[in-house]
């Protein structure tokens, strides 16, 4: 009865190991099948209107995530937390079409962190983040419209140059609001509006010009006067030297005068 049962045992196992090697099968074909188990934690790709996209919104990311598909055309990385943009952070990505990057904390963007995307890219979202001054060669060769409002803006000849380099977004350019100013008065006004009316880059090279100015005059001024303090100095010392020589008896200031204009000839 005991072989019986084994008897009986031993298919039954059989098939419960078949059925874990099946299932273990199944699991790693899953896992070749679907890469997206890699992406970061609420970031997903999709097809949206016949656009390859990777939806990273709101996924609580602190940079600019890795594994992007390099084939996507629509990436958005819009209401997270990414502080900065570093150098080549979209290299990978020939295809992008759109790049949300609204919504951050992004306070810097290194030089060449958008090189590679200047081909095909054609909108580029970088509002509600806190940038205050960017350098035009931020965005060299980008031929994508750039919305930048609602940032912390110093409006200065650095922005006036960022503005005129790019291509805004239709109706953001009233968003970019003076947040600070090289002028007081500026503070709270729509840029395009302020330079309207103010040269920001004419103002800083009169500035620059009339600091020059002010340096070179304090140089000359410091030249006259050692100039002038060696004069007097000169003067003093020869004062004292001919009161010196008239106190000497007679024979002994002809011998010390001789001497004198001896050294002077």
């Amino acid at each position: 009865m005991t072989a019986a049962r084994g008897a009986l045992l031993c298919p039954i196992t059989m098939g419960l190991l078949l059925q874990s090697l099946f299932l273990l099968l199944l699991l790693l074909l899953g896992s070749c099948l679907h890469p997206a188990a890699a992406f970061p934690k609420g970031c997903y790709p999709s097809e949206e209107e016949g656009l390859k996209t990777f939806r990273c919104s709101n996924a609580q990311l602190t940079e600019v995530p890795r594994d992007i598909p390099n084939d996507t055309n629509k990436l958005y990385l819009d209401f997270n937390q990414i502080p900065f943009l570093p150098r080549d952070a979209f290299r990978d990505l020939p295809l992008l079409l759109e790049l949300d990057l609204s919504h951050n904390s992004i306070a810097r963007i290194e030089s060449g962190a958008f090189q590679g995307l200047a081909e095909h890219l054609h909108s580029l979202d970088l509002s509600s983040n806190r940038l205050v001054s960017v350098s035009k060669d931020t965005f060299s060769n980008l031929k994508a419209k750039v919305n930048l409002s609602n940032n912390p803006w110093l409006c200065d000849c650095r922005l006036q140059e960022l503005i005129r380099a790019v291509e805004l977004v239709a109706d953001s350019s009233g968003g970019i609001v003076c947040d600070s100013s090289t002028q007081e008065e500026h503070v709270g006004k729509a840029f395009l509006q302020v330079i309207a009316d103010t040269d920001f880059c004419n103002m800083y090279k009169k500035t620059t010009d009339i600091a020059m100015l002010v340096t070179m005059f304090g140089w000359f001024a410091m030249v006259i006067s050692y100039l002038v303090y060696y004069v007097r100095q000169n003067q003093e010392d020869a004062r004292r030297h001919l009161e010196y020589l008239k106190s000497l008896p007679s024979k002994q200031r002809r011998s010390e005068e001789s001497s004198t204009i001896s050294t002077v000839v």
